[in-house]
């Protein structure tokens, strides 16, 4: 249920008629959620590691034009939600599966603000976490994914190696620290347009970078060495597991460079409901490409939620 205290939206960076609200996780955690009312129902939207809400607001403009709702979570750890070290730029967790507990909360709330039937849209770690949540026993009308986290390229052994660091650095402190080449500064707040593996419209990249500038607040940098081991081990266990039974979009960019898309494809050849679209020329964020991909992909996503919600 949302708590007595609203919270706020960055004004100018998202679409009117929204509110905010903070929810106190089942373990205590202070979260920020936003909903946008609409009459075809809503959609509940699962931002990636080192989003914020506001980033969606194009995304929620486009759902509002179809007249589709939206609900968009600040995962704990970023946005506006708690941090969870004393550095506010670290990008950790102390067990992935925390992200479930946060998962919990926003449904819990959605009961209240949107009740009906709610599909889902997830983005990278979003895509992670949904998908751990329909194999436990979520069940949605259907869901939607854009480069879902379901894997990383990574040198050999290095996987290894990082759940090997971590659990001996753990019991010390010294795994909410940056992984390996990162920093505070590592991801979009550095980044150059020119070969970014985010986005290959310009216009998109500096709208997201803008907001970083304009409210630092809501950044955070490279991941903790404890979030990198924990999220490693969670890909591998969802690997092992059967896909669920649910109505599913998958969305890849051709020249996908931040998750695997040997893992994406593998799943989604593996999930007999599940329709992979790929987008040559896209990078990792489907959401924040240029009109053609981004408006493609959600009019497919919305297409699956209103043949699901008829049964069809």
């Amino acid at each position: 249920m949302p708590g007595p205290e609203a919270a706020s939206l960055l004004q100018g960076d998202v679409p009117e008629g929204g509110r905010a609200f903070w929810l106190r996780a089942g373990d205590g955690r202070r979260l920020r959620l936003a909903h946008w009312p609409g009459p075809r129902g809503h959609v509940l939207i699962l931002p990636g590691r080192t989003e914020w809400i506001e980033k969606y607001g194009e995304v929620v403009a486009l759902l509002a034009k179809a007249g589709w709702g939206a609900l968009i979570l600040d995962w704990r750890g970023q946005g506006l939600s708690e941090r969870l070290a004393p550095d506010p730029r670290l990008g950790h967790v102390i067990r992935f599966t925390d992200y479930q507990i946060d998962l919990h909360a926003a449904l819990a709330a959605a009961r209240e603000l949107a009740p009906g039937p709610l599909p889902v849209i997830a983005h990278s770690m979003g895509g992670c976490i949904l998908l751990r949540a329909l194999i436990d026993g979520l069940a949605p009308p259907a869901v939607a994914f854009s480069a879902p986290m379901w894997g990383l390229d990574q040198p050999f052994g290095l996987g290894a190696g990082l759940r090997a660091g971590a659990a001996l650095t753990g019991p010390f402190g010294r795994d909410a620290a940056y992984a390996p080449t990162t920093g505070p500064e590592y991801g979009l707040s550095s980044m150059v347009y020119a070969g970014n593996p985010l986005t290959s419209d310009r216009a998109q990249f500096e709208r997201m970078q803008a907001q970083l500038v304009a409210h630092p607040q809501i950044a955070i940098g490279g991941p903790s060495l404890r979030w990198l081991a924990a999220a490693l081990v969670e890909m591998r266990r969802l690997r092992r597991a059967p896909s669920p039974r649910v109505r599913a979009l998958i969305g890849l960019g051709g020249t996908e460079r931040v998750v695997s898309p040997r893992a994406i494809r593998e799943r989604a050849a593996s999930w007999p409901q599940a329709e992979l679209i790929d987008y040559p020329g896209a990078e990792h964020e489907i959401l924040m490409e240029g009109p053609d991909v981004r408006e493609d992909f959600l009019k497919r996503a919305m297409g699956l939620f209103d043949e699901a919600r008829a049964g069809g």
